[in-house]
Parts: structure tokens; C-alpha cells; sequence
């Protein structure tokens, strides 16, 4: 992938604007808002937001800007009226933890650079949201734990400090799964006990996936424009296919660790949702710049642009993964002949190794969650290591009132260190099954995309049951470090399901426009109609 200077990029990025503007009308941008729910226990209408004319639900970034330069629309306005939608929506499917209380005065400021021609780029003025394990100077940060709920981190993660620098507007944070999914033996993801429960806004009685959950469902009822949520394996692409939304994992490394509360530095990252790939790009854009090391990772918005030929002698992979269901892989049959007809050359393939990766990825990580949670809790106030995290949960009943188990924090507690030549010898057969995984069935078929259903239709969330979510697909990208990126397929009934589309080492660039081209193809996208359940025969 040709690597620039972030520099460069927004200059590139600031004659993309105007490009994409145009070409959003043939995007899968204007699209009908959510109908009239049934009489089926269903909530009442939740109207599109309205804003001078856009359509919160369907307006693109580049079609924000174009409105903020004629000035047409501000970005103060555009930030009232998320911050208006959040009260008004919020309330049904609780995936925003809080405002920022200075979201308005940003918005202000991002006003004056506009009138002033001294707009810092693409997403000066627009609105994101963060999950709560993104470190914020002036709001908590907790992942969702009532031992982080106290003072906020000294600093800003190093991704926020490149959303400030680029102007977006920091409008709040978000639910997520407690501590990403990585406590409990049996979690509901979802659930922590800073925020309660989040709940699917296609159907409120089911689950949201995570553990970026309440990103995706915040960006799918269109609270924000963007968010930012993390992943170690699944957490952005499984809730971004359960929403119905676009979440993207990029390649390891692209985007700062740094202040960001870990699982494992192996596999973490931070990653963009929202409801198309053309935002999705543009805010990898701004979170990607350059590393920590100081190596030059930008990433080229300018290459995920739709063409109308856009899948032509494309070779894509389909792995079908039968084990989510006759629905899902009937859904998987009529994608690939949506692909075909645009034509794209699909073939079936099944990437090896995966029985191996499923059992040396999970004590890795157990090992890598000691190691990276205890350099994380030394900089914050409250338990300074993951044995006092382990004595606080156990003596605090409210973060037991969803499930009580901790047996993850207490087998990583007794893990290898990652000194020892055990975990060292897993870390690396996993690299190399991983990537492996991914090169040799790519280089076999001649591939540009390995693809596959991102998540099932959504289960029930039940506390006591916990997940039902053996979802393989985002493994081996996850633990390669390579990018994934999931896309709107369609439904089975009223429950969205992702295409997650893969690629190797650094392709993010190459990934999001073959992404682009299948969203627009597909044109899956609809707007979630906040229905209180389903039957099984309309849940598929």
C-alpha cells in the first residue's frame, strides 16, 4: 500500500470531498428511511432526524462538508441535533453513556475555521462518538467496569488527540461489553455495570454483539456519524454485521495502541463504524497518521471511491461457514450472484489452520491480558494490577448483577508470563498459522478478498444463558493483524447480517474500496424499526 504523510493526505483528501459528494448519489446513501412498525408489541415510529434537509440516516461526510462550505449548515447545528437524537432515541437501546459536556463549544470552534477557510480537513466538525475504553482527559473511562468509574485518565488516547487535531467534534462515549468480553467464562455482550444493557435497534429484545457494542448501535440509530470502537478478534466486525452498519479492523498497527484499555498489543486495535464505507475511510484517514514509532502509516482515503465497474475481475473467496445457519448461508449464496453479475469472480474456499488457531488463540491472550492490563492499571486510579481488580469485583455486588464470573481474569492471573517459552512458542505458531492462513488461500486462488458471513442473525440477550456467538470468521484476520472489514448483506427476517471481507498485511486501502464497490452493489442498508421482538418465523 503507498504510505503518505498525513499532510499530504488531507491536502488529497480535501479534492476527494467534492469527487464523493457527487458520486454519493450513487451510493447506497439516499435510502428509505424505516417503515411504520407492525402492531406486534412493536414501539411507535422513530423518524428519520431531519436537518435542513439532510437526512442524518443517509447523508455521507463529504455531503456534510459540501454543506458546511456553502454554509448551508453548521457544525453546531449538526451536533444539536445528534445531541437532540440521543435523548430522544437513546432511551431505547441505552448505547450512549454520556455527552460530552464541551461537545457544543467544539462544534463552535469548528464554525469559526469554516467562515475562516481554515478547515483542518474532512472531519472538522463532525460528530463521534468513543467506546469507553478510549481514554478521555475531561470523561470517565471505565471499559465498563465500576473500578475505572472514578477520575478520568491524565491524557487523551493518542487516536483522540488525532480526532481533536482533525476537528471532529468528540460527542460522548459509548456501552460496550465490560472489560471487551474478556472477564467472564459466559458474558452477555452488551452488558456492563457502568451502562447496563445495550440493545439491537432492529429488535430490542436482541443482541447487539461486541464487545463494540454500543458503537454500533449507536451509529445504526444514528446518534453520531461516526465511532470508534476496538477489537482483539470480532469486537468491531460481529456488532458492525448485527447492526447492520460498516466497522472496520484495520491492520495492526495502523492505528495507536496508546491509551486504550488493552486486552492484548498482539491483536488490539481501534477501528471506524459507520453507516457506509465512505465515512469509514475518511476517519481511518485521520486515525491512522503516524505511528507511535514514528513510521509513516497514513492511509489513502482517495482509493476506496466507488466506481461503477468497481467489482469487474475482482477474485473473492467465499468461505461459507454452514455453521451460522441455512438462513445465513442462503443469504451467502445470493451475494455471491449479486457479486457475479457485477462481475466479480467467486470462488469457495476454506482457509486451513483454523482448528489450530482456535486452540492456541484464547491462553495466548491470557497470558498477553496480564501482562498488558497490569501496565494499564498502574496509570490509572483505583485497583493498580489485575489481582486487586479481581478483589474488587468480588466485593462489589453491582458488578455481578448481569453474571457474576470473573474465570477469565483469574485463568490469566495464573498464566504463563510472556517470558515464558511456552507462551512464546504459541504467539508465534499462531502468527504464522494466521497469516498463512490468509496468504496461501489467497495466493491459490488468486484472490483479492476473502469473504464470509460477519456474524448469525442476532440471539436473544439473556443474562443468565450468557452469548451464543462461535462466530470463526474474524479469527484469522484478528490474529494475523491483517485488515477486515464488514459490510451490510441483507437480513434473515428483521436481523441484519455483515459480509466480512478480508485481505492481507496493510491492503486497508485495497479492503475499503472492494468494499465500497460491494456496499453499493449490495445495497443492503435499511434503517432499524425498533421492534420490541420478533417470532422465530420473521427472526428467520
Amino acid at each position: 500500500m503507498k504510505k503518505r504523510s498525513v499532510a499530504s493526505l488531507t491536502a488529497s483528501l480535501t479534492a476527494a470531498l467534492a469527487v464523493a459528494a457527487l458520486l454519493s448519489a450513487g451510493m447506497p446513501g439516499h435510502r428509505a428511511a424505516a417503515a411504520e412498525s407492525g402492531a406486534d408489541g412493536a414501539p411507535s415510529r422513530v423518524e428519520p432526524g431531519l436537518l435542513r434537509g439532510v437526512n442524518l440516516d443517509t447523508v455521507t461526510i463529504p455531503e456534510l462538508q459540501a454543506h458546511m462550505k456553502r454554509g448551508s449548515l453548521t457544525s453546531s447545528e449538526l451536533t444539536r441535533a445528534y445531541l437532540r437524537r440521543i435523548e430522544a432515541v437513546d432511551p431505547r437501546i441505552n448505547a450512549v453513556l454520556r455527552t460530552s459536556p464541551t461537545a457544543l463549544s467544539q462544534a463552535v470552534a469548528s464554525d469559526r475555521r469554516h467562515r475562516l477557510g481554515r478547515v483542518r480537513g474532512p472531519l472538522d466538525g463532525i460528530p463521534v462518538l468513543l467506546k469507553d475504553n478510549v481514554n478521555t482527559r475531561d470523561m470517565p473511562t471505565t471499559a465498563g467496569s465500576l473500578a475505572l468509574a472514578g477520575t478520568p485518565p491524565d491524557t487523551d488516547a493518542e487516536l483522540v488527540g488525532r480526532l481533536r487535531a482533525a476537528g471532529a467534534v468528540i460527542l460522548g462515549k459509548t456501552n460496550m461489553s465490560e472489560w471487551a468480553n474478556f472477564r467472564s467464562a459466559k458474558p452477555t455482550s452488551g452488558w456492563s455495570a457502568v451502562g447496563g444493557q445495550t440493545r439491537n435497534p432492529y429488535v430490542l429484545d436482541r443482541n447487539p454483539c461486541g464487545s463494540s457494542s454500543g458503537s454500533a448501535a449507536a451509529i445504526a440509530a444514528s446518534l453520531a456519524q461516526v465511532a470508534i470502537g476496538t477489537e482483539t478478534d470480532g469486537s468491531i466486525v460481529c456488532p458492525a454485521g448485527m447492526n447492520g452498519i460498516v466497522g472496520h479492523k484495520p491492520s495492526l498497527g495502523l492505528v495507536s495502541q496508546s491509551g486504550v484499555v488493552p486486552i492484548s498489543a498482539e491483536q488490539d486495535t481501534a477501528g471506524p463504524m459507520a453507516r457506509n464505507v465512505i465515512d469509514t475511510a475518511i476517519t481511518l484517514s485521520v486515525l491512522s497518521g503516524h505511528d507511535a514509532a514514528g513510521a509513516d502509516t497514513a492511509f489513502d482515503v482517495a482509493q476506496t471511491l466507488p466506481r461503477p465497474d468497481g467489482l469487474r475481475g475482482k477474485r473473492i473467496g467465499l468461505w461459507r461457514l454452514p455453521s451460522l445457519g441455512a438462513e445465513v448461508d442462503a443469504l451467502m449464496t445470493r451475494t455471491a450472484a449479486r457479486l457475479r453479475a457485477a462481475g466479480a469472480q467467486v470462488v469457495e474456499v476454506t482457509p486451513p489452520y483454523q482448528d489450530r488457531l482456535a486452540a492456541l488463540e484464547f491462553p495466548a491472550l491470557l497470558s498477553e491480558f496480564r501482562r498488558d492490563i497490569d501496565a494499564y492499571l498502574a496509570s490509572r486510579s483505583g485497583p493498580r494490577d489485575l489481582a486487586g481488580l479481581i478483589e474488587f469485583n468480588r466485593t462489589h455486588t453491582a458488578e455481578q448483577t448481569c453474571f457474576a464470573g470473573q474465570e477469565l481474569f483469574e485463568q490469566a492471573l495464573a498464566a504463563p508470563a510472556t517470558t515464558d517459552p511456552r507462551y512464546q512458542a504459541m504467539r508465534a505458531e499462531l502468527n504464522d498459522l494466521s497469516r498463512r492462513s490468509i496468504d496461501e488461500t489467497m495466493a491459490a486462488h488468486h484472490l483479492d478478498a476473502i469473504a464470509s458471513p460477519a456474524n448469525p442473525p442476532a440471539w436473544t440477550t439473556d443474562c443468565a444463558r450468557g452469548d451464543n456467538d462461535v462466530i470463526p470468521s474474524s479469527t484469522p484476520a484478528a490474529v494475523a493483524g491483517y485488515p477486515s472489514l464488514s459490510v451490510p448483506a441483507g437480513f434473515v427476517g428483521e436481523l441484519p447480517v455483515g459480509l466480512l471481507l478480508m485481505a492481507g498485511d496493510h491492503q486497508d486501502a485495497e479492503l475499503l474500496s472492494l468494499g465500497a464497490a460491494v456496499e453499493q452493489r449490495l445495497d443492503a442498508w435499511r434503517a432499524p424499526r425498533y421492534l420490541h421482538s420478533v417470532t422465530p418465523d420473521t427472526a428467520g
